[in-house]
């Protein structure tokens, strides 16, 4: 037993051995034949690709962006001036009606009646009138001849005078009551869009200021668009010291709308700023003759400051923040990356001015941010994107 045990052994370590062998025989082989192995074991790590956009240098014109209302040019609460029954309603609630179309009627019968009596009153004043200056005329032939006393003479002409003043008192008393007649029709002053009324048939209404309105009536084109603006941009944009305020492009867009599509004008400033907010008042007229846009709407204005001047722009999603700091990746000539601090600006349709730290030209990093760091060497893609447009 003891005899066997070595042989054994032996042989063990001789097939351990020539395996060996075959195994570092096959991997000089396969080393040697197979040199592309050994190279890409060699590569270097792969260089990080980011998306790059060219900067703009395009001409725009800087906007400030404000909340308003929207109010008619013109607001008037329909009133009776005269009372009487509501005899027809000539509209619809909501109606667009013109200017000159009939809305109310009240019953025209007494004030009818005060007019034929008014005309009466002036008849016999006229009659009065002519025989008291034809008797005035019969006394001043006879006063030549020494008739007459000067006494009666007087009398004569002052009865004549009396009987003038009385014709003018008649026809005054009938054009006003030829007027309360007319106003028992009312009128629209305005053409506009009526509200419902407030007062039907068979009501009774009383004139005067203080009487309840039987509707309201707004303009509609054009309308006005309210909203206040800041000191340092009036002092900035509005201050010309002229009162004119044509030159400066106004935008507005409804609450339901993305973008501006209304153009307008600067109607008023206030003469005054508010104490308290130090904001002005201002008003824009807009067209509205589809009219879409009425009283009380909300408004988003877009005022233009200046006229249109050369600025650099980026697309807006290349901006870091670094906490109280704006950034752009930059890829330099070498395709080096480049932290660049930058001072942005208003934006213009889908890119962002840039007021300082960037010149036109310069490839900015619009994504891939987290792929580059300020250092690196980067495989810049240029991207296909629109420019700014009109701005508006």
């Amino acid at each position: 037993m003891d005899s066997i045990r070595p042989r054994r052994s032996g042989r063990t370590l001789l097939l351990r051995a020539s395996l060996a062998c075959a195994i570092v025989a096959a991997l000089v082989v396969v080393l040697r034949g197979s040199p592309s192995t050994i190279a890409k074991a060699a590569v270097a790590p792969a260089v990080a690709e980011v998306d790059v956009a060219m900067a703009l240098s395009q001409a725009v014109t800087d906007w400030q962006e404000y909340s308003g209302r929207l109010e008619a040019v013109e607001k008037v609460v329909i009133r009776p001036l005269v009372s009487g029954t509501v005899v027809a309603v000539h509209f619809k609630d909501g109606a667009l009606v013109k200017a000159g179309e009939l809305l109310f009627e009240i019953d025209a019968r007494p004030y009818t009646a005060e007019v034929e009596r008014a005309q009466a009153q002036l008849a016999a004043a006229r009659s009065r009138a002519v025989y008291t200056s034809t008797d005035l005329g019969r006394v001043q032939r006879l006063i030549s001849a020494n008739a007459v006393a000067l006494r009666e003479l007087d009398q004569k002409q002052n009865a004549a005078s009396e009987a003038a003043a009385d014709v003018r008192q008649a026809q005054a008393q009938l054009d006003n009551a030829r007027l309360n007649l007319a106003h028992t029709r009312i009128n629209a002053p305005v053409s506009g869009r009526m509200s419902r009324a407030l007062v039907t048939t068979g009501n009774i209404v009383s004139a005067g200021e203080n009487a309840a309105p039987l509707s309201t009536l707004v303009s509609l084109s054009p309308i006005y668009a309210a909203f206040d603006v800041d000191e340092q941009t009036f002092l900035r944009y509005l201050n010309h010291g002229t009162g004119t305020t044509a030159a400066v492009p106004v935008m507005l867009g409804l609450a339901n709308e993305t973008d501006y599509p209304r153009q307008g004008s600067l109607a008023s400033l206030d003469n005054q700023l508010d104490v308290q907010s130090a904001t002005l008042r201002v008003r824009a007229s807009f067209d509205n003759a589809d009219g879409l846009l009425r009283p009380g709407m909300l408004a988003r204005i877009k005022l233009g400051g200046g006229p249109p001047h050369q600025a650099v722009l980026i697309d807006d999603s290349a901006i870091g923040t670094d906490q109280d700091k704006k950034f752009v990746l930059v890829v330099g000539t070498n395709d080096q990356v480049e932290y660049r601090r930058i001072n942005p600006g208003n934006r213009v349709g889908n890119l962002r001015v840039v007021d300082s730290g960037l010149q036109a030209g310069e490839r900015v990093v619009i994504n891939g941010l987290h792929r580059a760091r300020p250092g690196d060497t980067v495989k810049p893609l240029l991207a296909q994107r629109a420019d700014a447009g009109s701005g508006q």
